[in-house]
């Protein structure tokens, strides 16, 4: 707690005390948890395993949780869209693929959201990265919204479980679930969405499934877009298609599985010029630059709740990568080429006990997880003018991970408390076939937590945590491996003081955060070829608050409800030359308002997002360059609004994206780097059939 107060201001402090003094108050209203009871041991499928977190209710630390339904009334295009109204996170795309369907831009509490790289992202619980180790970036991102039932966004207090790059917390996309029940049933969508400036493009989606009278559980699901998004020539596809099924084998065990793939092709038109962009914030520059990728995957499970006491779970997964950019240069002759291939197979085996002794119960959890990464990254120049290509450089790379941890949740009355400990043993070799030369690194880390949460009554939950988190190496990295160069796995601390309120018809939460990030790789400026080293440190201190309040149907306002969020993040740079400015592209402050009315089969919704200011450069640089590629960038704020009408077997939805037309804008720091302007005035109508 000590090191919490010293970063955050006392004026932030007193809003936690009065945010969570009013919570305490509303506690002494309702009804006292006086022994509050083990929650079950079985979790049938929850991603973080043995059940003893599956609340969110009760979690011991910053957690949101964002269902299918609640995603549908955002009016979300995509995935980022939902991601930016949920506290701590933002959406940073400062990539050459901003605006495209093929990556993913998420940043949480001030760490870099440049395609993802602090954040573990699953998909069902199994790594999203082509190489969670050693290419973690989410350039290439296989996963979409259609195919979603919720999204869970574990801010803090889950680093023991799920790594690595989990300094920004464990973000799961849970695909939809196998109908219950006999019988078939299934439902299928299509949505148009009409730019004001730029294309207009078309997502489908369709999903049947049932279970038969033998168990034996099945579904197909499908999404796809197609057309183009605000940018001209920035035409896009998706095809995103999986088949899951399972199987109970007794009253208390089951088989599951899933067979998975994901193919995207997508043009990007890249940054702008100032110049450039006054004249046409919408042009296309690069014609020639695209994204592209695919991958296919299996993963297969098996679940025993031995007794009520017991349960055990193993899966296995394996998939193939394939993803690959075509960018041109400044001066429209060569045209860099990097394709890049990646195999990935792992096992996740765990067991959970439950146990009574001196007075307490305790759920001990052990697991493990072995991964193994294969690949190979690929570069070559081709000359425009008459399309022959240099010869290319190759990259062979291969990691084996081992991690084990343990924890166990002990309840004492109200009280939760688990410690934990996970150990990693990572192995990691980079082959230069054409320079005949290797790298490698062996590193071993001991990550310990405690998460601490008492659950006041049966709405309200006060939690306290700290946690270890850490980044391997990555594979462009090893370059940098010698004696006198010996890198090690990036390592943070987390600690987190909070309280949530969950009732019939208020949620509330607020949680404040200290995040110190001490030996970041960071490549070292002015030297070629390029040169990493443990050289950099941040801390990241804020307090996210958020609430929701559905009024009652007996009042005159039946029907409505009102959200908001907001949150305040102070990201600082704490070495070499500018310590004490700003971490590039954050802001400071985001929020979300807005409100939900419904009358009869009519809904209607009024929502707002805001960014205050971001910076582009560590420098904190404010005049721009006339490249557009440095300067501050400046906040925004967008108004949208939906109204559907439905019925049991259909639904018709419209709505207005950025109501107001507002023009906006981000930079990008690759090779094309510029201007990149973020999405017009969009309007889009759906249509959802049921069966």
């Amino acid at each position: 707690m000590s090191a919490l107060s010293q970063s955050v201001s006392p004026f932030k402090l007193t809003a936690l005390a009065a945010a969570v003094s009013v919570l305490l108050a509303s506690a002494a209203q309702a009804q006292q948890t006086e022994d509050a009871p083990m929650e079950t041991i079985q979790v049938a499928g929850s991603w973080l395993g043995s059940g003893l977190q599956n609340s969110v209710k009760n979690f011991a630390g910053a957690r949101t949780v964002v269902n299918k339904d609640d995603i549908a009334e955002t009016g979300a295009a995509n995935i980022g869209d939902v991601l930016r109204r949920i506290p701590g996170v933002q959406t940073t795309d400062n990539s050459g693929t901003a605006g495209s369907a093929i990556s993913l831009n998420i940043g949480v509490r001030g760490l870099t959201g440049r395609y993802s790289p602090r954040s573990t992202v699953l998909l069902d619980g199994i790594p999203l990265a082509v190489a969670p180790y050693g290419q973690p970036q989410l350039s290439f991102a296989p996963v979409s919204l259609n195919n979603i039932d919720s999204i869970d966004v574990v801010r803090g207090g889950g680093a023991v479980r799920y790594g690595p790059q989990n300094v920004g917390g464990i973000i799961n996309f849970r695909s939809r679930a196998i109908p219950e029940g006999e019988g078939i049933s299934g439902d299928a969508s299509v949505r148009y969405n009409h730019f004001g400036e730029g294309g207009q493009n078309r997502q489908y989606s369709a999903f049947v499934g049932g279970t038969a009278s033998n168990g034996l559980g099945v579904a197909l699901m499908y999404s796809g877009m197609e057309g183009s998004e605000w940018r001209k020539g920035s035409d896009e596809r998706v095809n995103d298609v999986a088949l899951k099924f399972r199987y109970p084998l007794n009253a208390h065990s089951e088989v599951y599985g899933k067979v998975s793939y994901y193919d995207v092709l997508s043009r990007t038109p890249g940054g702008l010029t100032v110049a450039q962009y006054n004249a046409d914030p919408f042009q296309n520059t690069r014609p020639t630059d695209f994204w592209s990728g695919d991958r296919r995957g299996v993963d297969v499970g098996y679940l025993n709740t031995i007794s009520a006491t017991q349960e055990f779970e193993v899966k296995a997964y394996y998939n193939e990568s394939f993803r690959q950019s075509a960018l041109i240069n400044a001066a429209k002759t060569q045209i860099t080429w990097q394709p890049r291939n990646y195999e990935v197979l792992g096992v996740e085996p765990r067991y959970t006990q439950r146990f009574n002794a001196a007075g307490l119960t305790h759920d001990v959890t052990v697991g493990y997880r072995y991964l193994r990464e294969r690949g190979d990254d690929n570069n070559y120049v081709q000359t425009v003018a008459t399309g022959a290509n240099g010869a290319a450089t190759t990259f062979i790379n291969s990691t084996d991970a081992n991690a084990a941890y343990i924890d166990d949740r002990i309840a004492l009355g109200a009280w939760r408390v688990t410690p934990g400990v996970r150990y990693e043993k990572i192995s990691s070799t980079r082959n230069d076939v054409n320079g005949k030369a290797s790298f490698e690194t062996d590193n071993n880390k001991a990550l310990p937590s405690l998460n601490v949460a008492y659950l006041v009554n049966r709405a309200l939950t006060v939690f306290a945590n700290y946690t270890t988190s850490f980044g391997a190496v990555q594979n462009t990295q090893l370059n940098s491996q010698t004696p006198n160069n010996p890198l090690t796995p990036e390592l943070a601390k987390t600690a987190e003081l909070g309280a949530r309120w969950k009732s019939a018809s208020v949620s509330a939460e607020v949680t404040a955060f200290k995040l110190k990030f001490d030996n970041q790789i960071l490549q070292v400026p002015g030297i070629t070829p390029a040169t990493f080293q443990n050289l950099g440190a941040t801390n990241h201190d804020g307090i996210e608050t958020a609430a929701d309040y559905s009024f009652d149907e007996a009042s005159v306002l039946a029907g409505l409800n009102v959200y908001a969020n907001h949150t305040y993040t102070k990201a600082i740079q704490k070495s070499g030359a500018t310590a004490g400015l700003d971490v590039p592209f954050y802001s400071r402050n985001t929020d979300t308002l807005g409100a939900r009315y419904r009358v009869g089969a009519w809904t209607a919704n009024l929502s707002t997002t805001h960014q205050t200011k971001q910076y582009a450069d560590t420098a904190n640089t404010v005049t721009e360059a006339a490249n557009g590629s440095n300067g501050i960038v400046p906040g925004f704020r967008l108004w949208n609004t939906q109204v559907s009408w439905k019925q049991k077997a259909y639904e018709i939805a419209a709505g207005i994206n950025n109501l107001a037309d507002k023009r906006y804008y981000t930079r990008n720091v690759d090779g094309n780097a510029g201007r990149m302007v973020g999405a017009p005035r969009t309007a889009y109508v759906q249509l959802h059939l049921s069966y």
